[in-house]
């Protein structure tokens, strides 16, 4: 009974770790006031996370299924005081709103929009603290911690998200793709696919590393054409795109695919994913996971490198603002990179001290401004 309690005991305290900053940034909300530390609420209530974007916009799908003939034009059907077409819910792929769809007919669509992210949150937290022990890196615990409150990841878990059920997929498949279990591999490579497009890197990552060996070895696993299930996957979403719109390419016809033209054009504040010349904190974020890469090259976990390599490529080309988003991938990797660093004591320090409790700041600042104007509540319910 007591080497069970001690098993299980990092897992129930990373949940309530989860759950409990979770909590803190809804305070405010739940509890509607008008002001909080001096930032002023404007309409106080709890509807102002269920606002945050991008979630809502995982509902219509998910009540819709894509279905074109019930998504109607602005003020007319599910999309309302949007500016948006029908076709723009392709950029928001099936799995989250599949889960959504799921959990629904229990506690709403929007409930579940969150539910379904802070559950993940847990099952990614329980997963990380697992990876990190299997590969007997020291202190798994306090680097799920650190993993977890990173500012803008602590945000997205927060609200109506993808990127946990993502990062999760992600890291399950690189795993079981070091365990030469290729069809598990193949399986949560497409589910991440089927999630976010950038899952598509990691077929991208294996195939380098399945070459690399045969020029080395001469020799091919025949078993490692099941990670075909990656970019096969997508091919399905495309096919069912093509059935609900009559637009195999749909995905890149919605208007919401960030262009990625050249190497740094995040640095335009002319584009419209752009909008402010505000951007050091984009320069850090470059720094530190180009520094990432560096260290996985000269560390043992190879398939992370080359994940890791070929995204933060992808990443210096996107033409957005919120580069902290679109890299959010790289972080758990980052972690694993800087394992020592970021377990050291003058780390530990900093981080409860200052950036723990910045974070918090800056969440709740952030989760008032990135707000959707959603009028009409009814497609939403």
């Amino acid at each position: 009974m007591v080497k069970l309690y001690r098993k299980f005991k990092p897992y129930v305290i990373l949940a309530i770790i989860v759950l409990l900053s979770t909590f803190i940034l809804w305070l405010p909300f739940i509890l509607k006031t008008e002001s909080w530390l001096g930032l002023q609420i404007k309409n106080p209530g709890f509807q102002n996370i269920y606002q945050n974007f991008d979630g809502p916009l995982y509902i219509i799908p998910a009540k819709t299924l894509y279905n074109i003939d019930k998504i109607s034009p602005p003020g007319k059907g599910l999309i309302v005081s949007l500016p948006i077409t029908a076709e723009y819910f392709a950029a928001h792929l099936p799995i989250y709103p599949i889960l959504i769809r799921t959990v629904a007919p229990f506690i709403g669509y929007l409930k579940s929009m969150l539910i379904v992210n802070i559950a993940f949150t847990i099952f990614l937290a329980w997963f990380f603290y697992f990876l990190l022990s299997k590969y007997k890196i020291k202190y798994p615990f306090i680097l799920t911690v650190v993993f977890l409150f990173l500012p803008r990841f602590l945000v997205v878990r927060s609200v109506g998200a993808p990127e946990s059920i993502f990062i999760l997929l992600i890291l399950m498949s690189m795993y079981l793709f070091d365990k030469q279990k290729y069809l598990l591999a193949g399986i949560f490579g497409g589910l991440s696919v089927m999630t976010k497009t950038p899952g598509i890197i990691l077929f991208a990552a294996y195939s380098l590393i399945i070459i690399s060996k045969y020029l080395k070895t001469r020799k091919f696993d025949i078993r490692s054409l099941y990670l075909l299930l990656i970019p096969g996957s997508l091919l399905l979403v495309f096919l069912f795109y093509l059935r609900q719109y009559n637009d195999f390419f749909v995905y890149f016809h919605t208007g919401g695919v960030v262009p990625m033209p050249f190497p740094f054009s995040a640095f335009n504040f002319q584009k419209v994913w752009v909008g402010t010349a505000w951007l050091d904190d984009i320069i850090f974020y470059y720094f530190m996971y180009g520094l990432a890469v560096f260290y996985l090259y000269k560390s043992r976990f190879k398939t992370m490198f080359y994940f890791a390599l070929l995204f933060f490529i992808s990443i210096l080309f996107i033409q957005h603002r919120d580069i902290a988003r679109y890299s959010l991938p790289i972080w758990p990797l980052a972690v694993i990179a800087f394992n020592k660093f970021f377990t050291s004591r003058a780390f530990l320090i900093v981080f409860f001290v200052i950036i723990l409790p910045a974070s918090i700041f800056y969440s709740w600042n952030f989760l008032l401004f990135n707000i959707m104007p959603i009028a009409d509540w009814g497609p939403y319910l």
